[in-house]
């Protein structure tokens, strides 16, 4: 049957049965309200209830087969939701009915256990692709911030244990791919056959099922930390510090020195917590696009490319290095970034620890206020990664708002890099 996208704003032609207890819902993404966007259905214990290309989990999806194939998860399992629900609202904001504003989350991911409840009643198989928890979290760079009288304990957001307070919220990409394919500029068809052909043809109903307009890809998603109130994210007169930070395993997690990611990191905690602290909010949203998206295998055979080239490391082959390995010096693209902000209602960053500006102008591209940029202090840097910064400087990769300072200018003409 023909069915109106209200949305995309065509008709396009779909099979899927009509909405009720034994076939597929409907999504007209976009719609302001939930009932009349219609849940998104990515079980695989009902196939005639699927709305959607791809399952839950991202990769993980993976695993949950290898779990089924050894004998350890029954086939079908279906998630028990009792008590799962939200520690905190987030929402509706105005940006959810607006189908330009979010195209990589399911604005209502968080919630399905209240406002998809009906459906859940008739047997369908609706799995939350958001999940918002309270936490500690413990941070020797904080304890130091502390010891050192940068920050101070509170008793609210920072504990006599000196750990600070969060409201932690994972995401799970959740694809429209008219919107997608939108941000890049390109066809939809475009999108669907290249998302097709590099995934080694995983997914045929890219290609078959063109009346079929959401995807759960196979990529991990996002995980958001507030520090204060969430709900402060969407008032733009409450002070919002921010840092929107990918993936650096090596350096996030084991500390490796040829990077600034997690000293730019947990400097940017250290604002968050200081912004908190003075009657502001703050926010981490933390994406998995380790190594830049190309992966940590990539990555690893770049810095052996990198520390090995005639006259070693050096700011002027940085990025000339990750092109010969990958093809591209950086796949992260930014165009879906801001989503996980409207989605927080967020309409104005007063405070962005960020030099990039890739992520700088994907954020304001997309309609959302910044106010001062925060760079990574000098002393902060590790004597390793220095030669990252020295490139970044000058191939324009990013800025502070500002002029450059005579030490910025010093490093480059140092280098030979004017």
């Amino acid at each position: 049957m023909d069915q109106p996208s209200p949305a995309a704003g065509h008709i396009r032609l779909t099979s899927h049965p009509n909405q009720g207890t034994t076939g597929a819902p409907a999504i007209q993404w976009g719609a302001p309200d939930a009932l009349e966007r219609g849940p998104v259905v990515g079980t695989t214990a009902n196939r005639s209830q699927r709305n959607v290309i791809g399952t839950h989990s991202g990769s993980y999806g993976v695993y949950r087969a290898l779990a089924v194939a050894a004998g350890n998860l029954m086939r079908g399992h279906r998630a028990d939701l009792t008590n799962t629900f939200a520690t905190d609202l987030v929402g509706p904001h105005a940006q959810w009915g607006d189908p330009a504003k979010i195209v990589s989350l399911d604005p209502w991911g968080a919630s399905v256990q209240s406002v998809y409840a009906d459906y859940l009643a008739q047997g369908y198989d609706i799995r939350p692709t958001i999940a918002i928890t309270k936490a500690h979290i413990h941070l020797p760079e904080i304890k130091q911030a502390i010891a050192f009288q940068r920050l101070a304990i509170d008793g609210t957001v920072l504990l006599e244990d000196a750990s600070a307070t969060v409201t932690k919220i994972a995401v799970e990409p959740v694809w429209w791919l008219p919107g997608v394919a939108a941000r890049f500029k390109v066809s939809e068809a475009e999108l669907r056959r290249a998302l097709f052909e590099e995934t080694g043809g995983m997914y045929p109903e890219l290609v078959t099922r063109s009346d079929i307009e959401v995807f759960l890809p196979p990529i991990g998603g996002q995980t958001l930390y507030v520090f204060g109130d969430v709900r402060d994210l969407a008032n733009p007169d409450v002070t919002l510090t921010a840092r929107i930070h990918d993936e650096c395993n090596g350096s996030d997690v084991f500390g490796s020195d040829i990077c600034t990611c997690r000293p730019y990191l947990t400097h940017a905690i250290e604002e968050c917590i200081q912004g908190a602290q003075k009657g502001g909010v703050g926010l981490i949203a933390y994406s998995r696009k380790e190594g830049r998206a190309l992966g940590e295998v990539t990555k690893f055979l770049v810095y052996n490319a990198r520390k090995r080239q005639q006259g070693g490391d050096s700011a002027d082959k940085y990025f000339l290095r990750t092109e010969c390995v990958a093809g591209v010096q950086d796949m992260r693209f930014q165009e879906l970034m801001p989503d996980v902000l409207h989605w927080l209602g967020v309409r104005k960053i007063h405070r962005l620890v960020s030099m990039s500006n890739d992520k700088f102008d994907a954020i304001t591209g997309s309609g959302i206020e910044v106010g001062e940029r925060i760079k990574i202090p000098d002393a902060l840097v590790p004597a390793d990664a220095r030669v990252e910064i020295e490139a970044k400087i000058a191939a324009g990769y990013f800025t502070d708002g500002s002029v450059p300072t005579e030490a910025d200018l010093a490093l480059v003409k140092g280098r030979g890099l004017e």
